[in-house]
């Protein structure tokens, strides 16, 4: 059976010799052959030289995705078994994150080879994630072998917002296969119970990105007053607070996010954090009108710039937070800046809090640049992955 061949303009290959996944519509000149949304097709230079082999969607902007730059192998259930052993090899033998109480990304998309799909482990059960047409047609196969490869009670769909109409793919969350996840679903970090809602929590529940981050901020925490922003489950609230923190406080927009924070607090002995359901913009306003004053404040917001276009306005909510976080840092605070924005980058956070201390009078130095746990690793041929930055930053 021939498959079908995608042909790139001239001078547009070079990227995909270099093995990265993304071919967009504007970098194709044509197409041989008819391929059927979500089915295999070759990537040909325009001087008609074999690139790789991907999955096609014409509803699409991105009309390729690449899995495979070894002429004629299939990307069969063979190809997708060996890549899922890899991904799964990485977090179990190196990483050492095989604790079944615990919880880590299992398979994180182009930084595995597989482009357009998630899977977090929660404890026993598997959060699922699509992000491409081609990889959720094959989402029975694809439970089937993470049934074979890890066992786990459950398999759980989660739907990302607006992937439908990027995509063209109609999904709703749901279970897959297995046994539903219990509501609430505990896992155990660092030491910590946490209580997760596989079904109606932030990405796939919780956020497993900022893990070390977490563990980065409770060494700083001790005898310190912490406020957490943007706390949602109370994940670096709840680190200081063991951490020996002198008092810490969370605020979240979502009450349904902080009663699962509270129920984390009396399960782990932690009552005497507090946490409210707020406005973070306008509580970070408030307190500081109040003058009141803390020694550590972490900002966690949600991703401000989904769009090029959005990045300015996005830029002045980084740089409002920053503003009046310094307002209530005392001398020797420590702000810790995150940002989930793949479209702004660390340079771009780091020039806003340069011009935000030198417009406040006041001196910065730079601790710390992080990003994402090692289970989120960053494919060199697609760096786009790298998302997440954290920027750990003291007053002088």
């Amino acid at each position: 059976m021939s498959i079908p061949r995608v042909i790139l303009k001239p001078k547009r290959a070079q990227p995909f010799f270099g093995r990265h996944p993304w071919v967009f519509a504007g970098a194709i000149a044509a197409v041989a052959g008819e391929p059927a949304d979500g089915g295999e097709v070759d990537l040909h230079s325009s001087a008609g030289n074999f690139i790789a082999r991907g999955l096609y969607n014409g509803q699409s902007k991105i009309r390729v995705r690449l899995y495979c730059w070894e002429k004629d192998r299939p990307l069969d259930r063979d190809f997708f078994r060996a890549r899922l052993q890899a991904a799964i090899h990485l977090r179990n033998d190196v990483l050492k994150l095989g604790d079944p109480a615990g919880a880590c990304r299992v398979v994180f998309s182009e930084s595995d080879g597989l482009s357009g799909m998630v899977v977090d482990r929660y404890a026993d059960w598997l959060a699922l994630q699509f992000t491409s047409l081609a990889m959720a047609q094959r989402r029975e196969m694809l439970a089937e072998l993470l049934v074979e490869l890890l066992q786990p009670k459950g398999i759980y769909l989660r739907t990302e917002r607006g992937i439908g109409k990027l995509e063209g793919l109609e999904l709703h969350d749901g279970l897959l296969c297995g046994e539903a996840p219990p509501i609430p679903l505990q896992i155990e970090e660092i030491g910590l119970k946490f209580l997760v809602h596989l079904q109606e929590g932030q990405k796939t529940g919780y956020y497993l990105d900022q893990r070390d981050n977490r563990q980065a901020v409770a060494g700083l925490a001790a005898g310190r007053r912490v406020l957490d922003g943007f706390c949602y489950t109370g994940g670096f609230a709840f680190h200081a607070a063991k951490a020996v923190a002198a008092d810490v406080h969370g605020f979240d927009a979502s009450e349904a996010a902080l009663k699962l924070a509270r129920e984390i607090a009396r399960i782990n002995g932690l009552e005497r954090t507090e946490f409210v359901a707020a406005d973070v913009f306008e509580e970070l306003v408030r307190l500081a009108a109040l003058g009141r004053k803390f020694d550590l404040i972490v900002l966690d917001p949600p991703k401000f710039a989904r769009a090029r276009h959005a990045v300015p306005e996005a830029l002045k909510g980084y740089r409002r937070l920053q503003k009046l976080a310094l307002q209530m840092l005392d001398r020797d605070g420590i702000l810790v800046m995150c940002c989930c924005s793949g479209l702004i980058t660390m340079e771009m956070l780091e020039d806003v809090l340069a011009q935000v201390s030198t417009d406040a009078g006041r001196e910065m130095q730079i601790l710390e640049r992080r990003g994402a746990t090692p289970d989120h690793p960053v494919a060199v041929s697609c760096r786009e992955a790298g998302y997440l930055k954290c920027l750990i930053g003291r007053v002088v």
